[in-house]
């Protein structure tokens, strides 16, 4: 018997040319392949490669040693206490500044305002302490943040008109676009939060996510506007202030788009 009278089914196997889903440069050239309607090259550029998900995971968890990588699908759900937290101090904020907005009353916006900042500090301190970051309570907490900025400074300027300088330029800078900056980190899904950015970028993280820069971003504007009448001085000071955050604002945006141009690896933790 000839190799040709050989059943194809006994004989060894053949190596197939390519085990693999197709690829999109394979659906291009099948497409671009003489003797093709116009139809047919069409279906084919339309045909989408397969994903293979739970090679991805399995692939991901190899490179990360085995651990769910830490990124918002790191398996921290979220309904977690952070999240339950920021959502209540937003709730509470908004409430008690909008009763002050309407009553004009000082105690009550002092009162919004630190349900509006110990919130913010606790629930990012809970996030951290018991591991349940995720990118999704970033961004929550990012707009939680302008939810209750937002009646507090009504209230500010219902109470002091002659604020309007100093908060209608911290209300651009912190409005929108400190709110552009801050979740600009979605751009590199390696990174939980901006909290994270200086494995991006050292200096916009020093000037906007490092404590200092982060306990100054509301709080030091604020202070300076509550203070100074009381000691006689200008509130020039304070307008100064707003122009020279919304200043340094625009630069590390600026800083960042350049950053979002080219491949920027990140650093290690």
């Amino acid at each position: 018997m000839t190799n040709r009278d050989q059943d194809p089914v006994d004989g060894p196997p053949q190596p197939l040319a390519d085990a693999g889903a197709p690829t999109v440069a394979d659906s291009a050239d099948r497409a671009t392949r003489p003797g093709r309607s116009p139809a047919g090259r069409m279906q084919s550029l339309m045909a989408l490669p397969e994903v293979d998900a739970e090679g991805d995971r399995a692939r991901v968890s190899a490179v990360a040693g085995g651990k769910p990588p830490r990124l918002s699908i790191n398996g921290v759900s979220a309904w977690n206490w952070p999240n339950l937290v920021t959502a209540t101090r937003t709730a509470a904020a908004i409430v008690v500044g909008l009763i002050a907005l309407l009553q004009a009353s000082w105690v009550l916006l002092l009162a919004a305002y630190l349900t509006y900042w110990i919130g913010d500090i606790l629930d990012g301190w809970l996030a951290r302490r018991m591991d349940q970051e995720t990118r999704l309570g970033a961004v929550f907490d990012v707009l939680s943040d302008r939810a209750c900025s937002t009646i507090c400074v009504c209230a500010l300027l219902v109470i002091r008109p002659e604020f309007a300088v100093a908060l209608g330029l911290y209300y651009v800078q912190f409005m929108v676009v400190d709110a552009v900056l801050t979740l600009g980190f979605l751009h590199w899904p390696g990174l939980l939060s901006p909290n994270y950015f200086y494995r991006v970028d050292r200096l916009i993280w020093l000037l906007n996510w490092s404590p200092v820069a982060k306990a100054c971003n509301t709080g030091l504007l604020i202070v300076l506007l509550l203070g100074l009448p009381l000691i006689g001085a200008p509130l020039l000071i304070a307008e100064v202030v707003a122009l020279f955050q919304l200043l340094l604002k625009l630069f590390s945006g600026y800083r960042m788009l350049r950053l979002t141009t080219r491949r920027v690896p990140l650093k290690a933790d």
